[in-house]
């Protein structure tokens, strides 16, 4: 690996391909830039100056020394940001992770403040489906879990705290065979019609387990990869299912969904906030700080109003 002042030293060489002018450059003798230029040529016993022409060049040996101690002393550099940073409380990076029916759009806000406290902590924030999230924080696919549906299981040292309640709303296309019928829908005659899920993401669940929310045994299904993409289908006709009530507000209001009364409601979910461990770092503490806000936590539940 090169000193700092060689590599200044081959940066200058090469930029001005006179030892006179990388001198200048450098605010250095011309003798001493030959001299150390030779001493390197000695140490790595290597040809790395071309001085057969009018125009000093590095040779190709030359171009690599440089080019890989440039790229060395990147790594150590950003290494010793790194260590730094962990020394003074903040991890390496935060895997965070939510159910799916928290739209990224409503976590750009937060993200940006993150990014203004300049920590170098790296983000990497992805998505599950019911059981999904458990199991990812569970499995180590997760530093914090935001929004996840089902009651907290069992699990070492498992810290969590409410974020919210989500309403629903059983809804179909104002085209749907239920959407004229005015009595309360029953089981019966949910059954008879195809149901949109959301699929759980979970790896370990059983195939029945992992289908979704809100379906009967042995009822039709249409699985989509996301809740817009289930609300999309339910106001194509293409199923009928419950819906976040916020995010079809609008669709309700200009009856491009219809809300059906069911005679067996569907309870609000309680949404969590979920980590594990006993001391979290500063990132995560600054998230779950964040999180605790009443207006952040209810536009992550609230979502985005669904608009086609």
């Amino acid at each position: 690996m090169l000193s700092a002042d060689e590599l200044a030293m081959m940066e200058a060489i090469a930029q001005t391909g006179s030892l006179s002018r990388a001198a200048a450059r450098l605010g250095k003798a011309p003798s001493t830039i030959s001299h150390a230029a030779r001493q390197l040529e000695a140490r790595f016993d290597a040809l790395l100056f071309d001085r057969r022409r009018y125009r000093l060049q590095l040779t190709p040996a030359g171009e690599l020394l440089a080019r890989g101690s440039a790229q060395v002393s990147e790594d150590v550099a950003r290494l010793t940001r790194r260590v730094k940073q962990v020394a003074g409380g903040w991890e390496d990076r935060l895997w965070i992770v939510t159910d799916e029916l928290l739209e990224f759009a409503t976590w750009v806000p937060l993200i940006e403040a993150f990014d203004a406290l300049q920590s170098g902590v790296s983000l990497r924030i992805t998505h599950e489906v019911l059981g999904g999230t458990w199991e990812a924080l569970r499995d180590g696919r997760a530093d914090l879990v935001v929004g996840a549906t089902n009651d907290p299981p069992a699990m070492d040292k498992l810290h969590w705290s409410e974020l919210g309640v989500m309403d629903w709303v059983f809804a179909v296309a104002p085209q749907h065979p239920l959407a004229k019928l005015a009595q309360a829908l029953t089981s019966e005659q949910v059954m008879a019609h195809r149901g949109v899920v959301v699929a759980d993401s979970s790896r370990h669940a059983d195939a029945h387990a992992a289908r979704g929310y809100g379906l009967k045994t042995g009822q039709a299904v249409l699985a989509v990869p996301s809740m817009r993409a289930k609300i999309a289908a339910q106001r194509a006709g293409l199923g009928i299912g419950w819906l976040p009530r916020q995010r079809v507000a609008g669709l309700l209001e200009r009856g491009e969904l219809v809300e059906k009364k069911m005679a067996d409601q569907r309870e609000p979910n309680t949404l969590y906030v979920a980590w594990r461990g006993d001391h979290p770092g500063r990132a995560l503490s600054w998230w779950l700080e964040q999180l605790k806000q009443p207006r952040l936590a209810q536009r992550l539940v609230q979502g985005v109003a669904m608009v086609l």
